[in-house]
């Protein structure tokens, strides 16, 4: 059993993760039980580990649906995986290998060849460039409990994120972010890194209402 509750909760996050499941969104029990031949229990076992993680809300008859953060709710999150990405990016310059920074640099220069190519277009595309980035970044910092909070994290706030590369000028500068991240986790500028890293992340408080207006 507690094979296949595995099973759900990865597909849950795969779609959370892909952009299917987007905050406020019904998550079909039903469905997940065709799509990989469980029972109702697994299911429901799945939907109360991510209910305990903050990732979804069971509600009364109804089901469950993808977490939605109120704005305040939204602006304690991202306080939060700020100071998680940003001790990352500084655990990261302390620590690098060679193999990591090899990871970190192409997953920079992946991110400037998008924007430089395509400028504000795909921002879909960018977005997947950018996840490859932050988890570069994270590996690098050699902890696995800091990465699974940096993870559970950034599943609340994906959609925001993937929805804020659709404005204007937002891809170009987050390429040019990165490689001054970058520049600073190679020279091994700890604080440097952990204070770019933290205000990379960061919306002031019109964005993130935007961001929350635009996928209520």
């Amino acid at each position: 059993m507690a094979g296949q509750t595995d099973i759900i909760i990865a597909a849950i996050l795969g779609a959370i993760e892909d952009g299917s499941l987007t905050p406020g969104k019904l998550i079909e029990e039903s469905a997940l039980i065709e799509a990989h031949g469980v029972s109702r229990t697994p299911v429901r076992e799945a939907f109360i580990q991510l209910e305990a993680a903050g990732l979804i809300q069971r509600l009364p008859r109804k089901g469950a649906v993808v977490f939605r953060p109120s704005l305040a709710q939204f602006l304690a999150i991202l306080e939060v995986h700020a100071k998680l990405e940003g001790q990352a990016a500084g655990l990261a310059a302390r620590r690098l290998s060679a193999g990591h920074a090899a990871r970190i640099e192409a997953a920079t220069a992946a991110c400037e060849a998008h924007a430089a190519t395509h400028g504000d277009a795909r921002p879909d595309a960018y977005y997947q460039l950018n996840m490859a980035y932050h988890a570069a970044v994270a590996d690098a910092a050699c902890n696995p409990y800091l990465l699974d909070m940096i993870k559970t994290n950034a599943r609340k706030l994906m959609a925001y994120y993937r929805a804020r590369y659709h404005y204007k000028g937002v891809i170009g500068s987050s390429a040019r972010e990165h490689r001054q991240i970058t520049a600073l986790i190679l020279a091994r500028d700890a604080d440097g890194a952990e204070r770019a890293m933290a205000a990379h992340v960061q919306f002031d408080q019109l964005t993130a209402m935007d961001l929350l207006a635009v996928l209520d």
